[in-house]
């Protein structure tokens, strides 16, 4: 399998079903796109009136559980004191723009 294949399933395989909704967790994105999960929240936290509401989202406590309980690599969420962030498709596409400038 090319390189390029195994990013793209790798990829493919981070998205998530929460909420009735595809999304991505923050510590994903921040590994695709090279940052630390603290800099992509703190692009989010500073662009915030770019996103519509629903585009990011914070899990609530019983859905981090669930997720830990059903993620290949649960350890980084684990023990983390704060509940993961996700964003939508289109979120994601926000995201991108705000991590660009």
């Amino acid at each position: 399998m090319s390189p390029r294949l195994k990013t793209i399933a790798g990829t493919v395989a981070r998205i998530l079903l929460i909420r009735g909704r595809r999304v991505m967790l923050d510590a994903d994105l921040a590994d695709l796109y090279g940052v630390s999960t603290t800099r992509l929240n703190e692009q989010v936290r500073r662009n915030i009136g770019r996103f519509p509401a629903d585009f990011p989202f914070q899990l609530s406590q019983e859905e981090k559980v669930e997720v830990i309980a059903n993620c290949d690599n649960p350890d980084r969420f684990r023990f983390s004191p704060s509940l993961p962030g996700t964003f939508t498709e289109l979120g994601v596409a926000m995201l991108s723009s705000v991590l660009e400038e």
